[in-house]
């Protein structure tokens, strides 16, 4: 062996950097797991269904799923934000191209584009909208969770009727419009009487054109 060769001493390894970037995606791979699981369990299952359900569902821990939604209640309520607008990005309702298109085109091309919204949303949201009005009589957070969520849906109905109609909605519309667009008329719609949900979506275009008078232009 080489004199050069004996004089190397022991290489020093580098200490490992924290991945922080690879530790934050698998937090958020486990996140999207526990949604994607607790939505079809609270659809399904009601509110029945415990966390360690969801957790074993999703492939991860009961510490997992309470370090990213804090309860049982707080998981609901992040399920029903995300499937109202289908996906978890941090865009409100209103700010999105499905809502913009209320004031495109035609006045039946703005009715048919709230018909395709809503339909869409009680679609992913029914069987968690049952949950949620079965937990809220147990659950105070929820129940106030659930006035909050009307008096949103109160909201949007009124701005989304104003952009289809091109005015102000007089109350009697606004309260109307809330009313026809509201999960229980889907739910007895598609429910007792048996309506398919496109059924549904070609009846609620022609029930707004009516009920704000589109195609009359008043």
């Amino acid at each position: 062996m080489s004199a050069e060769a004996r004089d190397v001493g022991p290489v020093e390894e580098k200490p490992r950097r924290y991945d922080s970037t690879l530790r934050r995606r698998q937090a958020e791979q486990n996140r999207r797991a526990v949604l994607d699981a607790a939505t079809t369990l609270f659809s399904e299952g009601g509110w029945s269904v415990a966390v360690r359900d969801v957790a074993r569902s999703a492939g991860t821990s009961v510490e997992t799923v309470y370090a990213h939604f804090g309860s049982k209640a707080g998981l609901l309520m992040q399920v029903l934000d995300v499937a109202v607008v289908g996906d978890d990005e941090r865009v409100a309702l209103m700010d999105r191209p499905e809502f913009a298109a209320l004031s495109q085109g035609a006045p039946r091309d703005r009715a048919a584009a709230a018909a395709a919204l809503v339909t869409g949303i009680n679609r992913r949201t029914v069987g968690l909208q049952r949950t949620l009005r079965a937990a809220a009589v147990v659950e105070p957070d929820l129940a106030t969770w659930l006035e909050q969520a009307r008096e949103r849906q109160r909201l949007n109905v009124r701005v989304g009727g104003a952009m289809m109609a091109g005015r102000e909605l007089s109350p009697v519309e606004a309260e109307g419009l809330w009313a026809v667009l509201s999960m229980e008329v889907y739910e007895l719609l598609t429910g007792s009487t048996g309506w398919s949900p496109e059924q549904y979506e070609n009846w609620l275009t022609g029930a707004v054109i009516r009920l704000l008078g589109l195609e009359s232009g008043r």
